[in-house]
Protein backbone atom coordinates (compact mmCIF):
# COMPACT_ATOMS: atom_id res chain seq x y z
CA UNK A 1 0.00 0.00 0.00
CA UNK A 2 1.00 3.47 -0.62
CA UNK A 3 1.04 5.84 1.75
CA UNK A 4 -0.69 8.91 0.86
CA UNK A 5 0.73 12.34 1.71
CA UNK A 6 -1.64 14.36 3.87
CA UNK A 7 -2.05 17.77 3.14
CA UNK A 8 -1.23 17.34 -0.63
CA UNK A 9 -3.24 19.57 -3.39
CA UNK A 10 -4.03 16.88 -6.19
CA UNK A 11 -2.65 18.17 -9.28
CA UNK A 12 -4.58 19.57 -12.49
CA UNK A 13 -4.45 16.91 -15.04
CA UNK A 14 -4.84 13.85 -12.63
CA UNK A 15 -6.94 11.01 -12.39
CA UNK A 16 -10.11 12.84 -12.60
CA UNK A 17 -9.06 14.86 -15.36
CA UNK A 18 -7.92 11.31 -17.40
CA UNK A 19 -11.44 10.07 -17.14
CA UNK A 20 -12.74 12.67 -19.02
CA UNK A 21 -12.67 11.72 -22.37
CA UNK A 22 -13.23 8.60 -21.85
CA UNK A 23 -16.65 9.19 -20.90
CA UNK A 24 -17.50 11.92 -23.55
CA UNK A 25 -16.52 8.95 -25.91
CA UNK A 26 -18.75 6.52 -24.15
CA UNK A 27 -21.48 9.12 -24.24
CA UNK A 28 -20.91 9.84 -28.00
CA UNK A 29 -20.86 6.25 -28.67
CA UNK A 30 -24.09 5.17 -27.13
CA UNK A 31 -25.96 8.50 -28.49
CA UNK A 32 -24.64 7.71 -32.30
CA UNK A 33 -25.60 4.17 -31.52
CA UNK A 34 -29.49 5.15 -30.73
CA UNK A 35 -29.65 7.57 -33.52
CA UNK A 36 -28.47 4.66 -35.73
CA UNK A 37 -31.09 2.60 -34.18
CA UNK A 38 -33.76 5.37 -34.85
CA UNK A 39 -32.80 5.54 -38.24
CA UNK A 40 -33.04 1.53 -38.55
CA UNK A 41 -35.94 1.19 -37.17
CA UNK A 42 -37.59 4.10 -39.62
CA UNK A 43 -36.43 2.54 -42.88
CA UNK A 44 -37.55 -1.03 -41.41
CA UNK A 45 -41.15 0.53 -40.89
CA UNK A 46 -40.92 2.02 -44.45
CA UNK A 47 -40.52 -0.83 -45.90
CA UNK A 48 -42.84 -2.62 -43.78
CA UNK A 49 -45.81 0.14 -45.00
CA UNK A 50 -44.48 -0.55 -48.68
CA UNK A 51 -44.71 -4.27 -48.26
CA UNK A 52 -48.35 -3.63 -47.37
CA UNK A 53 -49.26 -1.30 -49.76
CA UNK A 54 -47.56 -3.87 -52.56
CA UNK A 55 -49.82 -7.10 -50.68
CA UNK A 56 -52.92 -5.10 -51.01
CA UNK A 57 -52.37 -4.03 -54.43
CA UNK A 58 -51.57 -7.80 -55.41
CA UNK A 59 -54.50 -8.97 -54.06
CA UNK A 60 -56.69 -6.52 -55.71
CA UNK A 61 -54.98 -7.19 -59.38
CA UNK A 62 -55.79 -11.25 -58.71
CA UNK A 63 -59.24 -9.91 -58.00
CA UNK A 64 -59.31 -8.28 -61.54
CA UNK A 65 -57.65 -11.04 -63.01
CA UNK A 66 -60.61 -14.10 -61.51
CA UNK A 67 -62.79 -11.81 -62.96
CA UNK A 68 -61.46 -11.14 -66.08
CA UNK A 69 -60.67 -14.88 -66.70
CA UNK A 70 -64.67 -16.09 -65.14
CA UNK A 71 -65.83 -13.48 -67.97
CA UNK A 72 -63.69 -14.95 -70.50
CA UNK A 73 -65.01 -18.48 -69.70
CA UNK A 74 -68.25 -17.85 -69.68
CA UNK A 75 -67.53 -16.14 -72.91
CA UNK A 76 -66.16 -18.98 -74.28
CA UNK A 77 -68.84 -22.22 -73.01
CA UNK A 78 -69.86 -23.80 -75.86
CA UNK A 79 -73.46 -22.81 -74.96
CA UNK A 80 -72.64 -18.93 -75.43
CA UNK A 81 -70.66 -19.93 -78.41
CA UNK A 82 -73.50 -21.14 -80.24
CA UNK A 83 -76.03 -17.85 -79.30
CA UNK A 84 -73.55 -15.79 -80.26
CA UNK A 85 -73.05 -17.72 -83.31
CA UNK A 86 -76.57 -17.78 -84.52
CA UNK A 87 -76.90 -13.96 -83.32
CA UNK A 88 -74.29 -13.56 -86.32
CA UNK A 89 -75.97 -15.63 -88.94
CA UNK A 90 -73.75 -18.41 -88.50
CA UNK A 91 -75.27 -22.18 -89.27
CA UNK A 92 -74.19 -25.32 -87.84
CA UNK A 93 -71.78 -27.16 -90.49
CA UNK A 94 -72.65 -30.03 -92.35
CA UNK A 95 -70.13 -33.14 -93.03
CA UNK A 96 -66.74 -31.84 -93.52
CA UNK A 97 -64.75 -33.36 -96.35
CA UNK A 98 -60.93 -33.91 -96.19
CA UNK A 99 -58.08 -33.65 -99.04
CA UNK A 100 -55.59 -36.21 -98.44
CA UNK A 101 -51.97 -35.07 -99.78
CA UNK A 102 -52.31 -36.83 -103.17
CA UNK A 103 -55.88 -34.46 -103.45
CA UNK A 104 -58.00 -37.45 -102.91
CA UNK A 105 -61.20 -36.23 -101.49
CA UNK A 106 -62.07 -38.52 -98.05
CA UNK A 107 -65.79 -38.35 -97.17
CA UNK A 108 -68.69 -36.92 -98.09
CA UNK A 109 -69.15 -33.14 -97.98
CA UNK A 110 -72.95 -32.43 -96.50
CA UNK A 111 -75.25 -29.19 -96.64
CA UNK A 112 -75.03 -27.02 -93.08
CA UNK A 113 -77.34 -28.03 -91.17
CA UNK A 114 -79.33 -24.97 -90.08
CA UNK A 115 -81.47 -22.50 -91.94
CA UNK A 116 -79.61 -19.69 -94.00
CA UNK A 117 -79.49 -16.55 -92.10
CA UNK A 118 -82.00 -13.12 -92.82
CA UNK A 119 -80.62 -10.01 -94.03
CA UNK A 120 -79.68 -8.13 -91.03
CA UNK A 121 -80.76 -4.48 -90.93
CA UNK A 122 -78.36 -1.89 -91.48
CA UNK A 123 -77.05 -0.57 -87.92
CA UNK A 124 -75.97 3.13 -87.10
CA UNK A 125 -72.10 3.40 -87.52
CA UNK A 126 -70.70 6.63 -86.61
CA UNK A 127 -68.99 8.47 -90.09
CA UNK A 128 -65.28 10.12 -89.89
CA UNK A 129 -67.48 13.33 -89.64
CA UNK A 130 -69.34 11.91 -86.30
CA UNK A 131 -72.23 12.00 -87.30
CA UNK A 132 -74.54 9.04 -87.07
CA UNK A 133 -75.09 7.20 -90.60
CA UNK A 134 -76.34 4.19 -91.44
CA UNK A 135 -73.66 1.32 -91.99
CA UNK A 136 -74.73 -0.96 -95.06
CA UNK A 137 -72.70 -3.94 -95.61
CA UNK A 138 -72.23 -5.86 -98.80
CA UNK A 139 -75.30 -8.07 -98.60
CA UNK A 140 -77.31 -5.03 -97.12
CA UNK A 141 -77.19 -2.52 -99.85
CA UNK A 142 -80.50 -0.79 -100.88
CA UNK A 143 -82.40 -1.59 -103.86
CA UNK A 144 -85.67 -0.56 -105.19
CA UNK A 145 -88.71 -0.59 -103.27
CA UNK A 146 -86.69 -1.56 -100.15
CA UNK A 147 -88.44 -0.91 -97.07
CA UNK A 148 -91.56 -1.94 -98.68
CA UNK A 149 -91.12 -5.56 -98.22
CA UNK A 150 -91.96 -6.35 -101.53
CA UNK A 151 -88.90 -7.01 -104.12
CA UNK A 152 -85.49 -8.15 -103.82
CA UNK A 153 -84.68 -6.64 -100.56
CA UNK A 154 -86.93 -8.87 -99.22
CA UNK A 155 -85.42 -12.32 -99.81
CA UNK A 156 -82.39 -13.34 -98.02
CA UNK A 157 -79.75 -14.18 -100.70
CA UNK A 158 -80.57 -17.94 -100.43
CA UNK A 159 -84.04 -17.00 -101.04
CA UNK A 160 -82.93 -15.24 -104.06
CA UNK A 161 -80.45 -17.74 -105.36
CA UNK A 162 -81.93 -20.16 -108.18
CA UNK A 163 -82.00 -23.54 -107.10
CA UNK A 164 -79.17 -25.83 -108.91
CA UNK A 165 -79.27 -28.94 -107.84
Amino acid sequence: MTARRRGAVPQPGGPAAARTPFVVLVVVLLAGGLIALLVLNTAVNQGSFRLSELQKETTRLTDEEQALQQQVDEHSAPGELARRARELGMVPGGNPAFLDDDGTVRGVPGESGGAPPAVRPPTAAPSPTGSVAPSLGPDTAPAAGAGDGAGPSAQTPAQAAPDTR
